[in-house]
């Protein structure tokens, strides 16, 4: 995770210099859509859908990704929201995908990259993102507050990832309202779901809270439903299937009731 986290900082070191620009037009990009109200209207536990060609864990998982055809069908299957890797040297993503999406569907779009400076904020919102990605984990406090800011200032949200107690702390002095509880280690890229049981009743009532990675079938749904989560994020479970699969699994992973749970706070 290191190596990928040193590489992206090289990559984006050149935004700084466009940072005016991007922020401009930022402000001045289309209204965002509702991320968060899209993930918590309805009965049912929300499914965030994923676009990715590859993970540093499996490899390639679709070489001849159809970025548009993907997002449509989840947009056809009941996704209440799409999240598109742009990350290109270890997910092989990028702004060409997150485009071709953007123009196929009319959901709230996660941009999902390791976002690291207010530049790559102002990226996202300026190519229409309605949410980015941030990883409490890679992030000191103060930078957390900043990259906070910069998303409030251009009026996109951010999803703001966790993975136990000590970044879920981080992430709510932060003021994150957005929150994702992400079952894999990011070292040992180990998966367990206990990592949201566990973290849940932890989250305040009025935070939105996703699940992510690790999220397979209609039962694991189920079991994070039973802790309160809001909405799921699903990839590589949907990239890998057939086309004629992709259907029958998108309605078995958005028919979970929702199952609100009493939460401290």
């Amino acid at each position: 995770m290191q190596t990928i986290v040193a590489t992206r900082r090289e990559v984006v070191r050149s935004l700084a210099a466009r940072r005016e620009e991007l922020w401009r037009r930022a402000l001045y990009a289309p209204p965002p859509r509702s991320f968060s109200a899209a993930l918590r209207e309805g009965r049912e536990v929300a499914l965030i859908a994923e676009v990715k060609r590859a993970s540093p864990s499996r490899g390639m998982l679709r070489a001849n990704l159809d970025p548009a055809r993907l997002a449509l069908s989840y947009q056809r299957g009941g996704a209440r929201a799409v999240s598109v890797l742009t990350e290109e040297r270890f997910f092989l993503g990028g702004e060409e995908d997150f485009r071709k999406v953007r123009e196929a569907v009319d959901l709230p779009l996660l941009w999902k990259d390791f976002v690291l400076t207010p530049e790559q904020v102002y990226l996202a919102r300026s190519r229409g993102a309605d949410a980015c990605l941030l990883i409490a984990r890679l992030l000191l406090p103060e930078e957390l507050i900043l990259l906070l800011s910069a998303c409030r200032e251009v009026g996109i949200e951010a999803l703001v990832e966790v993975h136990d107690e000590k970044d879920l702390q981080m992430a709510l002095s932060s003021g994150a309202e957005l929150i994702g509880v992400n079952n894999r280690d990011l070292e040992s890229f180990r998966v367990d779901l206990s990592v949201t049981e566990r973290l849940a009743g932890l989250i305040p009532p009025s935070a939105t809270l996703v699940a992510e990675s690790g999220i397979r079938s209609r039962e694991d749904v189920e079991r994070m439903a039973r802790v309160g989560v809001d909405a799921c994020l699903v990839g590589e479970a949907l990239v890998v299937l057939p086309e004629e699969e992709l259907g029958v699994r998108l309605r078995e992973l958005t028919s979970v009731p929702r199952c609100r749970v009493a939460k401290k706070g």
